[in-house]
């Protein structure tokens, strides 16, 4: 990687949060969001891939149940492991490996013949995505620039969807034209994933975390190469605890639930509206098809790109409780307006479909700007977790509700998730809006000093 492209170079001391964006802050962007692609991508190709595998191999429900959760439970370990060994081995290193692993094993998906080797795949490839997620946010919040790093971070979301969306038209047209072609629906993912490998090979290490682990020399090395002659790296001295006793210490375990419950109470209705979605539009008297799907799934994006412009512009706690607020709001009104009024439920549907993308940005900036870098990844890690805990609870109790009390009180029964979000951010949310990193956690750790007086 060209490190010299750019750089700063000043005979002024300049922190480094506050160096303008350029060549290396843009490729560690790319290969971020190249990573949230690909995860993306991995997640949605199984939907199409499972239906036609299961016709023809006559697959027992438990098991296209066990494959279709597959990557969510490699997601769950990935994400909890991996976090507390990238704070203690740095992130360089496992950014690398997870795509030597991700590559292999994607690959391996177009020799698969039945269930069981599926499902093992599909759980290592979900394990280094989890690891992946949690290093991606990390590293890029410790080296973006403050005033882009929540722009940087928010639009993870979008990328995430936009690869969702790719992987099930690419589906959609394999299994229309080639319907034995399952395998390579799956092993299409082997694409992009070898594409972020060569890419990422040769990236250097967090200066942030070799400077909490006292390799000073070798951060400032980087930081002259990649950023610029004359810019430091401004760290809070290191905490006494480590690893999960800092973590749910009393200095920092409101933050650590904070960034937790953030994401989950995002996910639960985003996955258990979106994973139902033919089902639950039929009860709405709505014709579920491919097109309508498509529509939905474009609306995403467009929620994306709308989260992007409300990290830009809005403060992180207004965004997070008028994004919750709006969210309720309109799923409320898609839970209890008759029937006979389609188009109202149309509109507000597509009002909850937009403004839960876009909510989705603030996943992704909240948990690595609230913790401090001995336990950024570990943090990530164990919120990235817990949403994945929620994600599949809901999607396992959805359909359970729904035969038992109906869609609608389902639908009810989501929403009050989502206005306890609001609540949560209300209550909690910090605002680290145009704040170095250091600044950031600070920020929180005074507030919760302040609220507990």
């Amino acid at each position: 990687m060209d490190g010299n492209n750019n750089t700063v170079n000043t005979s002024q001391p300049m922190l480094m949060d506050d160096v303008p964006m350029n060549h290396f802050h843009k490729k560690m962007t790319a290969l971020t969001w190249g990573a949230h692609f690909v995860d993306g991508y991995s997640i949605g190709s199984i939907s199409m891939a499972l239906t036609v595998m299961a016709a023809q191999t006559n697959m027992s429900p438990v098991w296209q149940g066990l494959i279709g959760s597959s990557a969510l439970i490699g997601l769950f370990f990935g994400s909890s492991i991996m976090g507390k060994v990238a704070d203690i081995y740095g992130r360089q290193k496992i950014f690398t490996l997870n795509f030597i692993i991700i590559t292999l094993a994607s690959l391996l998906q177009l020799f698969v013949s039945g269930a069981p080797s599926l499902f093992i795949l599909r759980v290592i490839i979900g394990f280094f995505l989890g690891s992946d997620y949690t290093v991606c946010f990390t590293l890029l919040s410790e080296i973006a620039p403050r005033k882009q790093r929540g722009d940087l971070l928010g639009f993870l979301s979008a990328i995430w969807t936009i690869g969702y969306c790719l992987s099930t038209v690419i589906g959609f047209v394999i299994e229309k034209y080639y319907p034995s072609a399952w395998n390579w629906v799956l092993a299409s993912t082997f694409v992009p994933a070898i594409i972020m490998l060569i890419a990422r090979l040769g990236t250097p290490e967090s200066p942030r975390w070799l400077v909490k682990v006292g390799r000073t020399e070798e951060a400032q090395a980087i930081v002259d190469k990649y950023i610029g002659k004359g810019v430091i790296v401004e760290e809070a001295p290191p905490e006494k605890e480590v690893g999960y006793r800092l973590l749910f210490s009393k200095k920092y375990r409101k933050q650590t639930w904070f960034g937790a419950l953030f994401f989950v109470c995002n996910v639960i209705p985003y996955f258990a509206v979106y994973t139902f979605l033919p089902t639950i539009l039929m009860n709405l008297g709505i014709k579920a098809s491919f097109t309508t799907d498509l529509a939905l799934n474009i609306l995403l994006v467009v929620g994306g790109f709308v989260g992007l412009w409300c990290t830009m512009k809005l403060t992180r706690r207004g965004f997070s409780i008028g994004g919750f607020l709006i969210c309720g709001v309109a799923l409320l009104a898609v839970s209890v307006i008759p029937a006979s009024l389609t188009p109202i439920i149309i509109a507000s549907f597509v009002v909850f479909t937009v403004a839960i993308s876009a909510l989705s940005n603030l996943s992704g900036v909240f948990p690595p700007e609230v913790l401090p870098t001995e336990v950024r990844s570990s943090g990530v890690g164990f919120a990235v977790a817990m949403s994945r805990v929620g994600s599949a609870a809901a999607t396992f109790m959805l359909p359970i509700m729904m035969s038992g009390i109906g869609m609608r009180l389902s639908l009810i029964i989501l929403d009050a998730v989502l206005f306890v979000g609001a609540l949560i951010c209300w209550a909690w949310a910090p605002e680290t809006k145009g704040l170095s990193l250091t600044s950031a956690v600070t920020e929180g750790v005074e507030r919760d000093a302040k609220d507990a007086k």
